[in-house]
């Protein structure tokens, strides 16, 4: 059975494609001296490896997770009769970090960056009958100008690092197209006055008419005609009827766009959006008009066997789902790019979530980290975009001094503008937690354990927020503000593990130590949303309200009303 099985792009679907998940040829090449060797003209490699789980993982069927430098990969494939007359464009969702390809040996191109999907026109290398695949993939997660998240840098997982991703770890997969095709959409829906925007990027597309019709259960909610004549087009369409997005409340519409060129052939591709708009009412966040307090929990996206993959599409699915169990309505994507079919999911429960990169790792201070960083930023904002669930951007991650030298202010500045430029419609947070530069909202990060220290700081009536870092950033009053990091308390019986201050003693203890905190946070009508650390655990961080098998350490009956009930701007709304 072929791993990972179900289509990756969810939300922009073409019926032609074939997965390339499996068994694949592997070796590891510590030296980075494969092409020297002639790995790329051999038929095959050392070893094996299933695709697409990378090879610290378990699920792989190596679990090596010493440092790797280079990973090599091999497959033979043969291309469907359909695909005549048509372009064949090889996907891969994610290679951690700069990954190479090559089809029957010749060179097809390159990509950087280990989290933002990547595409190559193989067709012009193509044959018939067999094919042979190639990718390397190098990674030095020691190198400061490459972002790694929460990859350890040292040779084990230690602290709040865990165990590395090496080399392809999303679906590899083939789709075929006419030589005039849609490349992207992106969505934009207005919930206020009932309409949905579509700018719809193509290709070879000159004097072809695009048609967008969108639905609701079926039924017509309206469509749009127009002629391509650049390589971009925009058409607005007015909705017949509202059905606003909302949490746990996730209505979709679905489109189809039919591309048709003056030869009569056509592209179809089929998806889905939400109605839906985010804003602020003052100190309040809004979501179609309405408050709604942001109870957000800390997901890094670990999983035992696959490391940065789950295991399967219902893995997915049910780290949502256990989230709501507990009470949340959404969760900050930490310090890593979760893959579409997550945010599937997230759209189809209706669950809010923040994107977020993989920041730490990256050198802040130097100005060439904008050039590190910012491409695949663009294509993660790129990839994202149209996805209902996400409704704020958060490119980095507690930009802390590193060895003396503060973080360059323009880095974060230019990160934060060029966001803001390309999507008009969220609010952006330049770095989570500190030190702030130029942000929509000010957060903070704090892991104060007692609850009367904790009421003096966060109560009703005290200052909006409570910041330990004033001689580095400044609260501009009136700006909206959320505790984004917060709780992460420890509880295990494993003397490994860690987790922020003293672990309680019983269960009951941990309870009131959490209820307070939330409590506290929940009453202050000043804040509009919360971020408790974490979901579960992940590897030796034990402060999840699940283990990292997923577990529930407290009765999510009792955990349930502590997070869910109303909170103060909810009250008062």
């Amino acid at each position: 059975m072929i791993p990972r099985p179900e289509y990756p792009r969810p939300q922009f679907v073409r019926e032609g494609w074939l997965n390339l998940n499996g068994e694949w040829d592997f070796e590891m090449d510590q030296g980075c001296s494969g092409e020297a060797r002639g790995l790329v003209e051999q038929p095959g490699l050392s070893g094996t490896i299933t695709v697409p789980f990378c090879p610290e993982s378990r699920l792989s069927g190596i679990a090596h997770t010493d440092f790797i430098n280079c990973v090599w990969y091999k497959r033979a494939f043969s291309v469907p009769a359909e695909t005549e007359g048509k372009r064949v464009l090889l996907h891969v969702g994610a290679a951690d970090y700069r990954s190479k390809v090559w089809v029957n040996g010749r060179y097809i191109g390159l990509h950087e960056g280990g989290y933002t999907p990547f595409e190559f026109d193989i067709t012009d290398a193509l044959k018939a009958g067999d094919n042979l695949l190639t990718i390397s993939c190098e990674d030095h997660v020691r190198d400061d100008m490459q972002p790694n998240g929460k990859q350890s840098r040292l040779y084990h997982s230690h602290g709040c690092d865990y165990t590395r991703t090496t080399g392809i770890w999303q679906t590899v997969w083939l789709e075929w197209v006419n030589p005039a095709h849609v490349v992207r959409s992106f969505i934009t829906p207005d919930a206020i006055n009932g309409t949905v925007h579509f700018r719809v990027q193509t290709v070879n597309a000159f004097g072809s008419i695009l048609r967008i019709e969108t639905f609701f259960g079926g039924k017509g909610m309206g469509s749009a005609e127009l002629r391509c004549d650049s390589l971009s087009t925009e058409t607005t369409v007015s909705l017949l009827e509202s059905h606003p997005w909302g949490v746990r409340d996730p209505q979709l519409y679905d489109y189809q766009m039919t591309l048709t060129a003056p030869d009569g052939k056509t592209d179809v591709v089929t998806g889905y959006f939400g109605l839906r708009s985010v804003g602020f009412d003052g100190m309040k966040f809004l979501l179609n008009g309405k408050p709604v307090f942001q109870r957000l929990i800390l997901d890094q996206g670990f999983y035992p066997d696959g490391i940065y993959t789950a295991p399967t599409d219902e893995d997915l699915k049910k780290d949502i789902l256990l989230s709501q169990q507990m009470g949340f309505n959404g969760a900050r994507l930490h310090q890593k790019v979760f893959e579409p079919r997550y945010l599937y999911w997230a759209d189809h429960l209706g669950y809010l979530c923040w994107g977020e990169m993989a920041s730490w790792g990256l050198n802040h201070c130097e100005i060439g980290a904008l050039a590190a960083f910012t491409k695949e930023w663009l294509e993660e904002l790129e990839r994202d975009y149209s996805a209902p669930c996400i409704i704020g951007w958060c490119p980095f991650n507690e930009t802390w001094d590193i060895d003396g030298r503060k973080q360059n202010d323009d880095v974060l500045r230019m990160v934060y503008r060029i966001t803001k430029a390309f999507d008009k419609t969220r609010p952006c947070i330049d770095t989570s937690g500190n030190f702030h530069v130029e942000t929509d909202i000010f957060d903070v990060h704090d892991y104060e354990q007692h609850v009367d220290e904790w009421e003096k700081r966060y109560s009703r009536g005290t200052d909006p927020i409570y910041d330990r870092f004033t001689e580095r950033q400044h609260y501009q009053p009136g700006q909206p503000v959320f505790l984004s990091e917060y709780g992460g308390i420890g509880w295990t019986q494993d003397p490994g593990g860690w987790g922020y201050g003293e672990s309680p003693k019983t269960e009951e203890e941990f309870i009131e130590r959490y209820r307070g905190l939330t409590n506290t946070l929940l009453d202050n009508p000043d804040h509009m949303g919360l971020c408790y650390t974490q979901l579960t655990d992940v590897e030796q961080e034990r402060n999840g309200l699940y283990t990292y098998d997923r577990q529930p350490k407290f009765p999510p009956e009792i955990m349930y009303p502590i997070m869910a009930r109303k909170a103060a701007v909810e009250e008062e709304s």
